[in-house]
């Protein structure tokens, strides 16, 4: 009973609204870490088997976050956007560091002979991933802000897609060997990743229409 008043005095102040934007924020924060790790590891800037190790601890963080999101839609009874929405948003970010992991384990596996290919993929995807954050901001600003703010992720998500597809199709145009099937294959890797950042991005704007009727 006193655990149910206390949980309901903080929904009242909007402090459960703030935990949540707060664990969202955090979950963010490790995937933005993770992306200037993939940039600084196709920079040159670091060694594939060092931005492995470092992406295992920023994997953690996001993961603890997310955790604790999950745990809290559980028990709070007002949040910032559809419970569903918070959810589909969290777990899209997720699946972005999920990816950029997948990729710099799979750069450490395959060895390829440079990474100068995916410079421009990886610099977007930061970009696009770091501007999530201020819409994420808007979460309690003017109606429409939050779906407004969007946009420059999801624009970038789609450049993404048109540098993948503009390698893709310099890459066939090249002799068939060991290093053009490592490049596909990573250029996939990080398509994959602007895909999942613009389902980010869509659920956030999903969120915040319904929010805003």
């Amino acid at each position: 009973m006193a655990h149910g008043v206390a949980q309901l005095a903080r929904d009242l102040t909007g402090r459960s609204t703030d935990e949540l934007v707060n664990l969202l924020r955090d979950q963010l924060s490790s995937t933005e870490q993770g992306a200037r790790l993939v940039t600084l590891m196709a920079e040159g800037s670091m060694a594939p088997d060092d931005a492995h190790g470092a992406m295992r601890e920023v994997e953690h963080g996001g993961d603890e976050a997310r955790a604790g999101l999950v745990a809290a839609l559980g028990r709070v009874l007002t949040t910032p956007i559809d419970a569903e929405d918070m959810f589909r948003l969290s777990r899209s970010i997720d699946d972005v560091l999920d990816n950029l992991r997948d990729f710099v384990r799979e750069v450490d596996l395959y060895q390829p002979e440079g990474l100068d290919f995916a410079l421009p993929l990886a610099r977007t995807l930061v970009e696009g991933v770091e501007c999530l954050r201020p819409a994420l901001e808007q979460l309690d600003g003017p109606r429409g802000g939050a779906r407004q703010a969007t946009l420059a992720t999801r624009k970038a998500a789609g450049q993404v897609r048109r540098l993948y597809q503009q390698q893709l199709a310099e890459l066939l145009n090249e002799p068939l060997d060991n290093e053009t099937l490592k490049r596909r294959e990573l250029l996939r890797r990080l398509d994959i990743v602007g895909l999942r950042l613009g389902e980010a991005a869509d659920a956030l704007a999903d969120g915040a229409l319904k929010r805003s009727r």
